[in-house]
């Protein structure tokens, strides 16, 4: 039988509502009886005592909130009654101990990627087309129904098959659900990418997106890239190679790189292009799947939409996870800075180089003072439907959130456009929003991206698998179109956070391995969104 409610720290002096409850009934936790005073709805919080105005409110063991009104044992937790609010941090006061989990069955496991020769493994073998500048977002979409149309054979959606039921008079135009696979080319994906940058903003924004696009390259799910130029933007070809060339001094990709400028006619342009886009891209289709250890593996982890639930199921699932793959030797990164104001100090305390602490702090303080300095703040940063589903203040959400990286020791902090190369549990300075923070991660060398969510987002990626975890049941059952594992089930009581992580892992070794495609997969759905960290001049 489901439990009703939930303490998640013996610290708290909030209870979780697993379910709903309505007002007047009784519910035991703890040998201590609470009576609901008011409606409480499934993920929303309620007092465990008798609170006065400026109490702190404890979740996670750490402050979430502050009292700003007297509320009664019982009585629901809301924006009206409680602000942001959360603990100082001074600094690295303490190393943490770990106690990494048992990974006996996990240590010899492998999965089937695509070997490149730095050494690193991918999940995926993409030919990667992108502008440096969004003048060159036509050319690319030109090239993107011509490769996905000759070379992709792409079949058409069910909403084209409806437009052409219509536009025939509403015939019913039938296709086997089961089509052979068309392409000219098994092994390679082409993919294309189009972004509103490169120019027209500060030098600094155009420098971060060349970093970014050097990190993609250099992503091992990648086998080579087209680069198309106008010629006079801000973020010129020589920019994107030497960031390349300084993240992969040894580069062996093939780069087909086309300034229009220089090329005379879009005609006379896109024939060079196409011609050397296939040579690369046929020569990229005789890499083949091999097997490679799962230390190989660099996984994201992010959460967007969350709810009341995501910081007690899936995040935690994510964090299980995430251990298992330090304990082994694998890379993880936990990103979505404005999502761990709050949790600073643990943090802090967790990071093996004290250099590292003092950059994760610099990093927030500046990026928070960013914000505030454009009439916001963290404190802002849940959404309205965060908070319609119980995330009220930004460090409750923050200490839920900060459950997907796990208790392993931080081996090292990262700014924006930086490339993870230590095993290890990583922090990468990103901003919450979620095309923004996927794009980063995978711009910092993710290979799987494990993207939690209690509320049902389709955000995916270009070259790098995103697997949807839904934090409860009903999401999963609702958008099964988008969701590829139910953590529901936690909630639920069906299965504990490590049988649900071990499960979990199974499914990450055979997306990696490409026996499994994510659903953002299924549905085409690329996105592609840089931070950008200044203004529009």
């Amino acid at each position: 039988m489901q439990k009703k409610v939930l303490k998640v720290n013996p610290k708290d002096n909030v209870i979780v509502a697993l379910l709903d409850l309505p007002a007047g009934e009784s519910v035991h936790l703890d040998g201590t009886d609470y009576t609901i005073l008011k409606d409480i709805k499934a993920k929303h919080k309620f007092a465990a005592v008798d609170f006065e105005d400026g109490d702190h409110i404890l979740m996670y063991g750490v402050i979430v909130g502050k009292a700003n009104q007297s509320i009664k044992k019982g009585e629901v937790i809301t924006t009206e009654n409680v602000k942001h609010q959360s603990a100082k941090v001074v600094g690295k006061t303490e190393t943490l101990g770990w106690t990494p989990p048992n990974v006996d069955k996990w240590k010899d496991r492998t999965f089937m990627g695509y070997h490149r020769e730095d050494g690193q493994v991918g999940t995926e073998n993409v030919w990667l087309f992108f502008p440096l500048v969004f003048c060159e977002n036509k050319n690319i979409e030109t090239l993107k129904d011509i490769f996905e149309k000759e070379l992709l054979h792409d079949k058409a959606s069910k909403h084209q098959l409806l437009l052409r039921s219509l536009l025939n008079g509403g015939a019913t135009v039938e296709v086997e659900e089961e089509e052979p696979d068309t392409r000219i080319f098994k092994n390679i994906d082409a993919r294309f990418i189009t972004h509103q940058g490169g120019c027209g903003g500060i030098r600094q924004d155009a420098e971060a997106l060349g970093r970014l696009f050097a990190g993609y390259v250099n992503n091992p799910n990648v086998a080579g890239a087209t680069v198309l130029s106008l010629g006079c933007q801000n973020l010129q070809v020589q920019i994107f190679m030497d960031s390349l060339h300084a993240l992969a001094p040894n580069n062996k990709k093939p780069i087909v790189v086309y300034e229009q400028q220089k090329s005379g006619t879009i005609d006379e342009m896109l024939t060079g292009v196409i011609k050397d886009s296939y040579e690369g891209i046929k020569k990229a289709n005789e890499i083949e799947r091999k097997p490679a250890s799962i230390t190989k593996l660099n996984i994201g982890l992010e959460c967007g939409g969350s709810d009341g639930f995501s910081g007690i199921s899936a995040n935690p699932v994510l964090g299980e996870v995430s251990d298992i793959m330090a304990a082994v030797g694998g890379t993880t990164m936990l990103a979505e800075f404005p999502e761990l104001c709050g949790v600073e100090q643990e943090l802090v305390n967790r990071c093996i180089n004290d250099e590292d602490g003092v950059k994760f702090l610099k990093l927030m303080k500046d990026f928070e003072a960013s914000v505030v300095a454009a009439g916001s703040g963290f404190d802002m940063n849940p959404s309205p439907g965060n908070i319609k589903d119980g995330l009220i203040t930004d460090a409750m959400k923050s200490a839920g959130a900060s459950k997907k990286g796990g208790a392993a020791p931080i081996v090292e902090v990262l700014d924006f456009t930086e490339y993870a190369t230590k095993p290890g549990l990583n922090l990468l300075c990103t901003p919450g929003n979620d095309a923004e923070c996927t794009t980063a991660l995978v711009g910092s060398g993710a290979t799987v991206v494990l993207f939690t969510t209690g509320l049902g987002t389709p955000m995916g990626n270009p070259i790098t698998p995103v697997v949807k975890i839904s934090s409860n049941t009903i999401l999963a059952e609702k958008m099964s179109d988008i969701i590829d594992f139910n953590a529901g089930t936690v909630i639920s009581g069906e299965k504990t956070i490590p049988e649900a992580a071990d499960e979990l892992l199974e499914l990450i070794i055979n997306v990696a391995s490409g026996e499994v495609k994510t659903k953002a997969d299924v549905l085409n759905q690329n996105d592609f969104i840089p931070w950008r960290r200044g203004v529009s001049l």
